[in-house]
């Protein structure tokens, strides 16, 4: 009888998985929706159980988001650490999923908040990765005026991460929102000039800037789909690739 065919090995051996706070909203409109939570935690289990290190970030816009809060009279400076918050809260419900896969996972925090979770030390979270912990980077970079985009290029650039994989609603990046532009080209690959020239909003220009500055490719795919992150480490999923050409 032959033998079963072999599954690929993981072409990164770490990686910083950005998630989007509307992403954990599910179907709802608002909060964090507990059947989205698990799903992705199953999918990281899946990931992480085939040899990747994954640290994350993730936004918090589901629950408040820094310039909204501008827009409507708040100064700029509290309503970005007010989104900070934010983010903390969905890191500790995401830890709270990734735990009741049966995976160890520690949350850091650019903002010291010590009866919730760690503070962000780099040493520690490398030691964390090693250990086959996922780390969740929460409170972006501790600093207003930044984005979470920007926070996940410096915390990927910091931990030497082999790649950073934005997690989306379509699997890919388009010219247009394909939801509302059934023309909308889909890119396999694309350079980081492109991006910016193009102005493609796959992710902020300093976090384009920064991944580019530390030879970090992007990769764009769809968290829609189960077991969708694990197929794309292996090189065989639906993404595109953003690098230097």
């Amino acid at each position: 009888m032959p033998d079963a065919p072999k599954t690929p090995q993981p072409k990164y051996r770490r990686v910083l998985l950005k998630v989007s706070g509307e992403a954990l909203m599910g179907s709802g409109q608002f909060g964090i929706d507990t059947d989205t939570i698990d799903r992705i935690a199953v999918d990281v289990k899946e990931a992480s159980d085939a040899g990747t290190q994954i640290c994350m970030v993730v936004g918090g816009g589901n629950i408040f988001r820094g310039l909204a809060g501008a827009a409507k009279g708040i100064e700029r400076a509290t309503a970005d650490y007010m989104g900070m918050l934010a983010t903390v809260m969905n890191a500790l419900a995401l830890q709270a999923g990734l735990e009741r896969t049966g995976l160890s996972c520690r949350v850091q925090s650019a903002i010291a908040m010590n009866n919730v979770c760690e503070p962000y030390i780099r040493r520690r979270a490398e030691r964390h990765l090693e250990k086959g912990r996922v780390v969740i980077f929460a409170a972006g970079t501790g600093n207003p005026f930044f984005t979470t985009d920007t926070a996940a290029a410096l915390r990927a650039a910091e931990m030497a991460c082999d790649a950073m994989l934005k997690a989306t609603q379509v699997d890919g990046v388009y010219s247009a929102d394909p939801k509302k532009d059934p023309n909308a080209v889909r890119y396999d690959s694309l350079s980081y000039h492109e991006v910016l020239a193009r102005d493609l909003q796959v992710m902020d220009a300093s976090a384009i800037s920064l991944s580019r500055e530390n030879g970090i490719p992007i990769l764009v795919f769809s968290l829609a789909q189960a077991g969708e992150l694990a197929r794309v480490l292996r090189g065989q999923g639906r993404a595109t690739i953003v690098e230097d050409k």
